[in-house]
């Protein structure tokens, strides 16, 4: 019975090690997963038409990035990065309308030999009324970079309004290259 119990034991304490995993260790792990990862392969985004723009867009600044050889060989990536992404362009409408107004009356009047009549009144009025529509442009984008073995290893969404000098796909792509690198040399300070 002894016997029986070790081996019980010792399930039970490697079950235990996998579930007390920090998120610290877990965010570590894929840190360091990203050092191994030589070859990247972008695969197509979901969301719509836009979504394919936002794809050439990612590649390019990650390609400027220099952190990986992207190919477009999913056999050779080490790595997969997949995701979502809309590129919306929509008009924002705004109305408002303010009024102000004031009336006021009095008066007597009499009929008989000696008529008399008096009246007074008092009009006041404003109105003002506002209609804009202004066209944004909006986009959005949720990836992942996923291993062989099918583990997320990193991950990030990003959106923007558009920046000063580039659109708003533009600047999404470089927020998620930018996220990138941050981890990138958060992980090679872990070595």
């Amino acid at each position: 019975m002894k016997m029986l119990a070790i081996p019980l034991v010792a399930v039970a304490l490697a079950a235990g090690a996998d579930q007390a995993q920090t998120p610290a260790a877990i965010e570590e792990s894929g840190l360091r997963q990203l050092l191994t990862i030589r070859r990247v392969y972008v695969d197509r985004l979901t969301g719509g038409d836009t979504a394919a723009q936002m794809r050439d867009i990612l590649i390019s600044s990650m390609e400027g990035a220099k952190l990986f050889v992207l190919t477009e060989n999913q056999e050779r990536a080490d790595a997969v990065l997949r995701g979502a992404a809309e590129d919306l362009v929509f008009t924002e409408v705004h109305t408002s309308s303010d009024s102000i107004n004031a009336h006021a009356n009095v008066g007597t009047g009499r009929s008989s030999s000696t008529s008399r009549a008096q009246s007074a009144g008092i009009s006041l009025g404003e109105n003002e009324s506002d209609h804009s529509a202004e066209r944004r442009h909006e986009a959005l984008a949720a990836v992942r970079l996923v291993n062989k073995e099918g583990d997320v290893i990193w991950s990030t969404t990003q959106e923007s309004l558009g920046a000063k000098f580039h659109g708003a796909s533009a600047d999404v792509a470089a927020k998620i290259t930018a996220k990138l690198k941050e981890d990138f040399d958060k992980a090679r300070k872990l070595r």
